[in-house]
């Protein structure tokens, strides 16, 4: 693997798995640290191609130098997840990040009628996204009026899922497969799944597995890149 000066430069794609309670923010500011103190460059662009919520864990997609300039290409590709919901209970920013603001029965949900219920997503819907997110709304976070508790009025976006299996059940955690498009929130799916088993649903755990034909078992942990550009 060529890691020279010039290769990060002229523009290098790098897979890294995003460890937990990282941002995709601070993935990319260490990775691009460890590029200019290394190899002595005073300004270099790094970037990344997609967030991860610092809860979830797995495959970001950064690039350097010129190759930013073609962010917009990966960030456009298939994503696909594996997790965890926690059925029969809410949070105000659908997973762990706050604490359970709502709990609900889940007498009535079996493995049944949770596959029946993941049918129901498949294909082109519109999604809200969660409140506790980084999308900008006149010029500030959404997180920031969560955080607030200002009440603010979300657009749907459009989305795609192209496939959910649930893979595991034992109650009340559920383990699923997801993939879909570009701006898909598997926060928001999970709020929503509860909403349709009649409950309530939160993320548990989530990790990104792939981007199009990019791959989370050939991504770098930031250490072994550390480890490799250094030696």
């Amino acid at each position: 693997m060529d890691f020279s000066r010039e290769s990060f430069i002229n523009g290098k794609l790098l897979l890294i798995n995003k460890p937990i309670n990282w941002t995709s923010f601070q993935v990319v500011n260490k990775i691009r640290w460890l590029i200019k103190s290394n190899y002595k460059i005073k300004k270099i662009k790094v970037g990344h191609a997609g967030t991860l919520d610092p809860l979830a864990q797995g495959l970001l997609i950064v690039c350097t130098g010129k190759l930013t300039k073609k962010i917009v290409e990966y960030q456009n590709k298939k994503k696909s997840y594996s997790g965890t919901f926690f059925i029969g209970a809410t949070t105000p920013s659908f997973d762990l990040e706050t604490e359970i603001d709502s709990t609900y029965s889940i007498k009535n949900i079996d493995k049944k009628k949770l596959i029946q219920t993941s049918k129901k997503f498949l294909g082109t819907s519109k999604q809200s996204p969660p409140l506790f997110s980084a999308i900008k709304l006149k010029g500030k976070k959404l997180y920031d009026y969560a955080r607030k508790g200002e009440n603010v009025k979300l657009e749907k976006r459009e989305i795609n899922i192209y496939k959910f299996e649930i893979t595991n059940t034992n109650l009340p955690l559920v383990d699923f497969v997801i993939e879909c498009s570009k701006g898909t929130y598997i926060r928001s799916i999970a709020n929503d799944f509860g909403k349709e088993l009649k409950s309530g649903a939160y993320l548990q755990n989530l990790v990104r597995n792939s981007i199009g034909n990019y791959n989370l078992k050939d991504a770098l942990s930031i250490n072994d890149f550390e480890k490799m550009i250094i030696n």
